[in-house]
């Protein structure tokens, strides 16, 4: 069983792992802390690490991944599906020293088969897993305002609803993992082909001599509103490229989304020509600026 106190049926993690402390793990971890709740984390960056300790007394870094093994509870946060199963499967991951009953979160972007592959190898060690994916930027998630999607067993989600009330809100249940990943990879293709089309458009604004700041205003009354008309429309106008989501991200979460596509007999066309767009972003080398750097090769 998990370490635990039982108030009520509610149940209260004791002690929690994070491994993944960058541009949206950071956040996560740090709500935690704040909530006065202990956090071993493991990281080699010094500036994440420095940041994460400053906001409590609660956190505290580790030498390795191993020496999470104790914790009731383990979150991950990291940049490519064959870093997850590295980290947690793979040459002696932490699946293989995690306590019986206790549970690991994902927090990545994954894709569904990937998923499912850790969720089965999970279960045969006897470790409750839960995908959590993330809906918006680093910006929210330091405020605990980024929507999670969740999937997994439903008494496991519900065990740690309290727990993911803390790093984000609101918190939705999909099903199972592969929807919750799923879901959080079309959302990414939605956003990023709509983010490509908008920055087209901002070309095509400026062609045509209209004022960029009243072209965003006005859109904003039409049916080319957006969340990335918000967001970064602004930024594009401002020629503000500084990494919020980075390209070479967006190029990788649009491919997982176009081979998830295919497994399903699907062709995501607009995501595909979306794709090339910010396939470009990179090989011009913008791969470390914002998505928004799509804008410069749409000439």
């Amino acid at each position: 069983m998990l370490s635990q106190t039982i108030i009520k049926s509610e149940v209260i993690i004791m002690k929690i792992g994070f491994i993944g402390i960058g541009l949206m793990g950071g956040p996560l971890a740090r709500n935690l802390i704040r909530a006065g709740r202990e956090v071993s984390f493991f990281a080699r960056n010094k500036e994440h690490i420095e940041k994460t300790l400053s906001v409590g007394t609660t956190g505290k870094l580790v030498s390795s991944v191993r020496d999470l093994a104790d914790c009731d509870i383990v979150f991950t946060c990291l940049p490519l599906p064959q870093t997850v199963k590295a980290v947690m499967m793979e040459d002696d991951g932490l699946l293989n020293h995690m306590k019986p009953h206790s549970v690991y979160i994902d927090t990545s972007t994954i894709d569904p088969h990937t998923a499912g592959e850790i969720e089965a190898y999970a279960a045969r060690k006897n470790i409750h897993y839960l995908g959590c994916t993330l809906g918006l930027g680093p910006a929210q998630a330091e405020l605990a305002q980024e929507p999670i999607f969740a999937g997994g067993d439903r008494a496991t989600f519900d065990r740690c609803k309290d727990i993911l009330d803390i790093i984000g809100s609101p918190v939705h249940y999909l099903g199972g993992v592969k929807q919750a990943y799923a879901f959080k990879i079309i959302s990414n293709m939605v956003g990023m082909t709509n983010l490509a089309v908008l920055a087209e458009g901002i070309h095509l604004a400026q062609r045509s001599g209209i004022d960029t700041n009243q072209f965003l205003e006005l859109l904003a009354m039409t049916g080319g509103d957006s969340n990335q008309l918000h967001r970064r429309g602004p930024l594009i106008i401002e020629k503000d490229f500084a990494n919020r989501f980075a390209v070479d991200l967006t190029l990788k979460d649009l491919t997982l989304g176009c081979d998830m596509a295919k497994k399903m007999n699907y062709t995501a066309q607009f995501t595909e020509k979306a794709r090339d767009f910010y396939k470009q972003a990179k090989e011009e080398g913008y791969g470390k600026e914002d998505c928004c750097a799509v804008y410069k090769v749409l000439k």
